[in-house]
């Protein structure tokens, strides 16, 4: 419709400038169509109600029921309370009103006739620190409610409630406190304040418990490692470590006692630590318990994970004897829960077996993050309520884990020395043979072969552990695949390889380089990106460095055999016309030289393994 209106509109406007055209037929359709779309607006500004908007989620759906929309039942035991500076009032007043308790994130606070609590909002509020708090507007009374502005926590709200010409004789205060996304109380009964000419009225009983800033209590020292494997299940990492003298031990421990299981968890981490009993050893669908980071508070919590997503808060109740410390960079807490819980399907029970995860990462406000760094998962599945064991773990998957190695070894060792054999110890070897070959050419050949052969297997590995593409990898599948690519090409090329003497055979040794070195360089630049992924996450920035040094060491190697080529070459030059020196596979007499060739290759071999040793060691100790 609108678009016919507005080719009516045009047709209009041509007619103004010239004389008409169309039919009368076509131009009262035209009118028409422009008639009933100025009405159709006129109806959708009048019905269309006014939005308000506001910061952090705040909506003024809540202004009746005070219940935030959060999918879970609110708590009963109130430990949060309301004061006034004064009992009673006259219009025009300006009443302080305080909130606080515990530490919480969100509230929201109205005033309301105490004799008709679901009359709505009364009066309005004005603001202490717009920091902290902001105004709405409720039941079209401006300012008669309060809520946040963050989520950080806090623990005292004060503001001021004015009070209006048609106030009722009686006001009592409600508030709507929200410690966390699955933890809130829904209209805390406030003070009730009268009107300086209405009669009293009976105390109403307060049913808020007394306010403790602190309801758990303090760990008082380190954990310790004994009676690991003897009294109590534990998991460490790294393995036999003691969290009492190491404050990088990950430590994960469980003792029966009775019907209920005592745990304790440890680790370093400026956010949270967290372990999970699952059914398989991939996240999700896992029953977690979380000690993370607020302020310089602990929350202690059991969670729920469905899927990737970040595991939900459930309920403390089902934990005891709740307890936590910070102290030197590391988090510790305590608590003790039963092994069978009745009616909780994500309460998994104690007395089977699991894969077991120990995670941690960082955290903001008491929310955690998904975590840099694979956590450490058991081998196989445990029962921590049974036979007491001391386990380890690894924080990367076994294939993961072969893949890294793989590529290490074809890439920093086979294919290193294949390509210096190739290009600096043909005249080493020149009529010695192999099989029918040269030996300098087998040797390369079965160099390059098992490098293809060890990446084949490597570029494989990945797909079986993630049975998909890692969206979360960056470059460095997208590297994997170039390199796998060009290392099929590369003996391909070879096999069609023109004889010696062909005019080809030049193209053909540029390409045959330029392919390989251009694999070489793709290769390092994978296992730079690789190491960081979190499936392996070598020591940083250790690996960075050992990585750096390797290249270093090849690339030293690689020119001073250039330059010993090159000063051989010189001297050879002397005796042999300039058109007969050739540039990529120079014909000179380098016996002279060729002792010196073999040192460097043993050292260089020396050096290389020494260098694949160390990363080896690195991956296996993850």
């Amino acid at each position: 419709m609108l678009l016919l209106t507005l080719m009516c509109s045009m047709k209009t406007a041509t007619r103004r400038a010239h004389p008409p055209q169309c039919p009368p037929e076509i131009l009262q359709l035209c009118q028409m169509t422009r008639a009933a779309a100025v009405l159709l607006l006129c109806l959708l500004s009048y019905i269309t109600p006014p939005v308000n908007g506001y910061p952090d989620g705040l909506v003024t759906v809540a202004c009746d029921s005070m219940k935030p929309q959060h999918g879970h039942e609110p708590q009963t035991e109130i430990i949060h309370n309301i004061t006034v500076d004064k009992t009673t009032f006259k219009p025009g007043d300006r009443i302080k009103v305080s909130l606080f308790g515990d530490r919480f994130s969100g509230f929201f606070i109205q005033a309301r006739d105490a004799d008709n609590l679901d009359a709505g909002a009364v009066g309005s509020f004005s603001l202490i620190d717009d920091q902290v708090s902001q105004l709405l507007t409720c039941n079209r009374v401006t300012n008669s409610a309060v809520s946040q502005t963050n989520k950080r926590r806090k623990t005292l709200v004060e503001l001021y409630w004015i009070v209006p010409s048609n106030a009722p004789k009686r006001v009592q205060f409600l508030a709507t406190v929200v410690e966390k996304y699955a933890i809130y109380w829904v209209k805390i009964p406030g003070p009730v304040i009268i009107q300086t000419d209405a009669p009293p009225v009976p105390p109403i009983p307060v049913t808020a418990s007394p306010i403790s800033m602190d309801l758990k209590p303090a760990l008082t020292g380190r954990f310790n490692s004994s009676g690991c494997g003897s009294r109590r299940f534990c998991i460490r990492n790294p393995t036999d470590c003691d969290p009492k003298r190491d404050v990088q031990c990950f430590f994960l421990s469980f003792q029966r006692q009775g019907s209920s299981v005592q745990i304790e968890m440890s680790g370093p981490g400026k956010g949270y630590v967290a372990f999970a009993l699952s059914h398989d050893q991939w996240m999700g669908d896992d029953d977690n318990y979380l000690c993370v980071m607020d302020g310089q508070t602990v929350d202690v919590n059991p969670a729920y994970s469905t899927g990737r997503s970040l595991p939900r808060l459930a309920l403390p109740e089902v934990l005891q004897d709740i307890a936590w410390r910070v102290a030197d960079g590391v988090i510790q807490c305590s608590f003790r829960r039963n092994i069978r819980i009745p009616g909780t399907v994500e309460r998994y029970p104690l007395d089977s077996a699991y894969y077991i995860f120990l995670a941690d990462g960082e955290a903001e406000d008491g929310a955690i993050r998904r975590h840099h760094r694979q956590p450490l998962i058991t081998s196989k599945m445990y029962n921590v309520s049974g036979t007491p064991e001391d386990v380890g773990g690894s924080r990367s998957p076994l294939l993961i884990k072969f893949h890294g190695a793989l590529m290490f070894v074809a890439w920093m060792t086979t294919v290193s020395i294949g390509v210096l054999v190739a290009r600096f110890f043909k005249p080493v070897w020149l009529s010695s043979t192999l099989c029918g070959e040269k030996i300098w050419f087998q040797v390369h050949r079965i160099l390059m072969v098992t490098t293809l052969l060890l990446t084949a297997i490597a570029f494989v590995l990945p797909f079986l552990y993630r049975r998909k593409w890692s969206n979360r990898a960056g470059y460095h599948p997208y590297l994997g695949c170039i390199v796998m690519a060009l290392a099929i090409l590369q003996p391909l090329l070879a096999i069609f390889r023109p004889p010696p003497q062909s005019p080809r055979r030049q193209m053909f040794n540029w390409t045959h380089w330029t392919g390989g070195t251009a694999a070489r360089i793709i290769a390092v630049a994978a296992i730079f990106l690789g190491m960081e992924l979190q499936a392996l996450d070598l020591p940083d920035p250790w690996d960075t460095y050992t990585m750096v040094g390797f290249v270093l060491w090849h690339v030293c190697t690689d020119i001073l055999l250039e330059l010993h080529s090159y000063c051989l070459m010189r001297r050879e030059s002397a005796k042999l016309e300039e058109d007969q020196v050739e540039i990529l596979n120079p014909h000179y007499n380098e016996e002279e030289g060729h002792t010196f060739k073999k040192i460097v290759l043993t050292i260089y071999i020396c050096g290389n393994f020494a260098f694949l040793i160390t990363f080896l060691a690195a991956i296996n100790q993850l």
